[in-house]
C-alpha cells in the first residue's frame, strides 16, 4: 500500500508528514525547514513561487503575494470579513476570486499551489511518488469549506483520503491515546486565522468528540492587524504629514511584517525595539514596544474565544474541573496572555509539552497511519457542530441529525404529502438550532416527483448521511414507486462564524419563545385538519346523530375557530382535544359506513 501523508494546511504555515517505523515524521524542505509559509507569489512572468521565498516578497510586491487564503477558502462574496489584503479580492459568477494582474484564481487554487510544494518536498525526501493524503481543517469549517479544501488537494495531485478536524488531530499528536480510559480533554486551537475548541473523551482507544465550537475567522491575523493599527498611530503621532503614505499597499505589507516579527519576539521578551527606516523625507521611526502594549490590544481578541469555550463545555455537559487535560495548539498559544487566559477559563494549567505549530500536522500524520494500517487500536469519532434537518408543512424545522452527533452518521425519517393530489415534494435542507425553518440556514432544495395520491398516502423517505469528511449527502426516495434522488450538498451555504455564534446564542435566548411558536403552529395544523374532517363527517353521517349532538359539535368547532383568531397555544390545544373527543362517535359512524359500503361492493 502506498504512503498516505498527513497535511496541516494552515493559514500562516503548512506542514506535511509521514509515518516511518511507527513514528510520525514531519518532512523538511531542502532548506531544512518543516514549516512552509502558506504564501504564494505570482510574478509577471514565470512560475509561481511558494513558501519562504514568497513570504520574503510580501513587503516588496504585496499586490502579487497571496497569504492567509485559508480565511477565504470556500467562502462566497459578501460573506467574508473585510480584510486589509493588499491584493484584490473580487466576485465572479457568485464566487470569490483573487485578482493578480490579469490572473483570476479561486482560493482553493492558491492553496493547491502550497499543497503541490509540500508534495514535491515529500517526494524528494522519500524518493517515491506520494498521491494520497489526510488534510486537516478547523472543526467549524462548513461543508463548502471542506469541499473547497478537498478540491485543493485534488488540484495538487492528491487523493484526499480523509478530512480530519484540527483539534482531533492535535489530540492524537499529544499522545492522548496513552491517557487512562474515560479521560476528558479540551483542545484549545488558536492559529493564524482560525479558532477551535473541542472537548474529547478517550474510552478504550476510541476518541469521541463530545462537542466542538469555534470561529473560522479569528486568530493571530487579527492581532497583527491591531498591532499594525497601533504602530501607524504612533508614526502619525510623531509625523502627521506621513498619514497618506501609511495607506500605501507596499508600506502596509512592510509594517505588517515588522509587526508580526515583533509579536513573535514578545512571547519571550518583555519589550522589543521596532525600527522602521527609510520613511519619506529621510525620516525613520523607532519605538520601544512592550509586551504590556501588545497584550492590551490582543486581550479583546483572545476574550472572544471565551464564549466558545464555555458553550463547548456546556454542550459536553462538563465542568472545567472534570477535565483531565487542556492542550494548546496553534502558534498564537505561545503568547503568555493566551496561556494565562486558558488557565483561568479551564481552572488548570494547560499542557504545553508539544510544539503548538506542529501538533496538528503530527496528528494528521497519525490519522494517515490509522487509515493505512500502520497505527492500530485507535479510532476517531468526530461530531457535527450544527443540527441538520428539513422544512416540514407549516414552516417547521424537523431535525434529522442533531447538533454534536458523532460522525460518520446516517439518519432518516418518513414523510407524507400534506395536500391531496400533489405530484412532488420539495425537500428543503436546513442547518441550525431554531424551531422555525425561516430562522435557520438553507443548505439546498430539490424536488422528488411521485404519482398524485390522496392526502397522507405518499411515502417519502428522507435520509441524511454525513461521511467521515463531514460532508452531507441527502437521499429522498418514493417508497411506493422506488423513485429516488441523491444530492451531495457541495454548494452548502457559507455562513460567517459570527452568524453561527449568533445562531446558537439566539437558540438559547429564544428557546421558550421558539417552542411556544412551534406548539402554536402544530396546534394550528391540527385545527386545520380537524375542522374540514368534522364538516365532511357531518355531511356524510350527520343525519345519524341527534340535533343536541349536532349543536354540541357546532359549539366545539366555533371554539376552535375562535381560538385560531388568538395566539393562545394552550387554549387552542384544549379546543382541539375537546373537538377530537367530542366527535369520536362521528368517527365510529364513518367506519361503520365504510365497512357497509365495502361489504356491498363484495356482493
Amino acid at each position: 500500500m502506498s504512503d498516505i501523508v498527513g497535511i496541516d494546511l494552515g493559514t500562516t504555515n503548512s506542514l506535511i508528514g509521514v509515518m516511518d517505523s511507527g513514528f510520525p515524521i514531519l518532512i523538511a524542505d531542502r532548506d531544512g525547514s518543516r514549516l512552509t509559509p502558506s504564501v504564494v507569489y505570482l510574478p509577471e512572468t514565470g512560475e509561481p513561487v511558494v513558501g519562504a521565498p514568497a513570504d520574503r516578497m510580501r513587503a516588496l510586491m504585496p499586490e502579487r503575494t497571496l497569504y492567509s487564503v485559508k480565511r477565504l477558502i470556500g467562502r462566497r462574496p459578501g460573506e467574508s470579513e473585510k480584510e486589509d489584503f493588499p491584493f484584490a479580492v473580487k466576485s465572479l459568477s457568485g464566487r470569490m476570486v483573487l485578482e493578480v494582474g490579469d490572473q483570476l484564481l479561486k482560493p482553493e487554487e492558491v492553496s493547491s499551489l502550497v499543497l503541490k510544494k509540500l508534495k514535491v518536498d515529500a517526494e524528494t525526501s522519500l524518493g517515491r511518488a506520494v498521491d494520497r493524503a489526510v488534510i486537516s481543517v478547523p472543526a467549524y469549517f462548513n461543508d463548502l469549506q471542506r469541499q473547497a479544501t478537498k478540491r485543493a488537494g485534488e488540484l495538487a495531485g492528491f487523493t484526499t483520503e480523509r478530512i480530519i478536524n484540527e483539534p482531533t488531530a492535535a489530540a492524537l499528536a499529544y499522545g492522548l491515546d496513552r491517557l487512562r480510559d474515560r479521560s476528558r480533554v479540551a483542545v484549545y486551537d488558536l492559529g493564524g486565522g482560525t479558532f477551535d475548541i473541542s472537548i474529547l473523551e478517550l474510552n478504550e482507544g476510541i476518541f469521541r468528540v463530545l462537542s466542538t465550537n469555534g470561529n473560522t475567522r479569528l486568530g493571530g491575523d487579527d492581532i497583527d492587524r491591531e498591532l499594525v493599527r497601533l504602530l501607524k498611530e504612533r508614526i502619525t503621532g510623531r509625523y502627521p504629514e506621513l498619514r497618506p503614505e501609511l495607506d500605501d499597499r507596499q508600506f502596509f505589507a512592510r509594517i505588517r511584517e515588522i509587526a508580526h516579527t515583533a509579536k513573535l519576539r514578545l512571547s519571550t521578551e518583555d519589550a522589543v525595539q521596532v525600527e522602521i527606516p527609510f520613511l519619506s523625507g529621510n525620516r525613520s521611526f523607532s519605538y520601544a514596544l512592550t509586551r504590556m502594549e501588545l497584550e492590551a490590544i490582543a486581550r479583546p481578541i483572545i476574550r472572544r474565544t471565551r464564549s466558545h469555550c464555555l458553550r463547548s463545555l456546556d454542550d459536553a455537559k462538563l465542568d472545567p474541573v472534570k477535565l483531565d487535560e487542556v492542550i494548546l495548539v496553534g502558534g498564537v498559544t505561545r503568547m503568555p496572555i493566551v496561556r494565562q487566559f486558558c488557565a483561568e477559563v479551564f481552572q488548570r494549567l494547560p499542557n504545553i509539552t508539544q510544539n503548538p505549530d506542529e501538533a496538528v500536522a503530527v496528528g494528521a500524520t497519525i490519522q494517515a497511519g490509522i487509515l493505512s494500517g500502520v497505527v492500530q487500536n485507535v479510532v476517531l469519532l468526530d461530531v457535527t457542530p450544527l443540527s441538520l434537518g428539513i422544512e416540514t408543512f407549516g414552516g417547521l424545522m424537523n431535525v434529522i441529525i442533531p447538533r454534536n452527533t458523532t460522525i460518520p452518521c446516517k439518519a432518516g425519517e418518513m414523510f407524507t404529502n400534506a395536500v391531496a393530489n400533489q405530484t412532488s415534494m420539495q425537500i428543503v435542507v436546513l442547518q441550525g438550532e431554531r424551531e422555525l425553518a425561516k430562522d435557520n440556514w438553507e443548505l439546498g432544495r430539490f424536488n422528488l416527483e411521485f404519482e398524485p395520491v390522496p392526502k397522507g398516502i405518499a411515502r417519502v423517505g428522507v435520509q441524511f448521511e454525513i461521511d467521515g469528511d463531514g460532508i452531507l449527502h441527502v437521499l429522498a426516495r418514493d417508497t411506493r414507486a422506488g423513485r429516488e434522488k441523491v444530492v451531495e450538498l457541495s454548494s452548502a451555504v457559507d455562513v460567517s462564524d459570527e452568524a453561527v455564534e449568533k445562531m446558537i446564542a439566539e437558540s438559547l435566548d429564544h428557546a421558550f419563545e421558539d417552542m411556544s411558536e412551534r406548539v402554536w403552529t402544530e396546534a394550528v395544523l391540527k385545527s386545520n385538519e380537524l375542522i374540514p374532517a368534522v364538516r365532511s363527517a357531518l355531511t356524510l353521517v350527520g343525519d345519524q346523530i341527534t340535533s343536541d349532538d349536532q349543536r354540541k359539535i357546532d359549539l366545539l368547532v366555533l371554539e376552535v375557530e375562535a381560538a385560531l383568531k388568538g395566539h393562545d397555544s394552550q387554549r387552542l390545544k384544549k379546543a382541539n382535544a375537546e373537538l377530537d373527543e367530542g366527535t369520536q362517535h362521528l368517527a365510529t359512524l364513518l367506519i361503520d359506513r365504510a365497512m357497509s359500503e365495502a361489504a356491498r361492493r363484495k356482493k
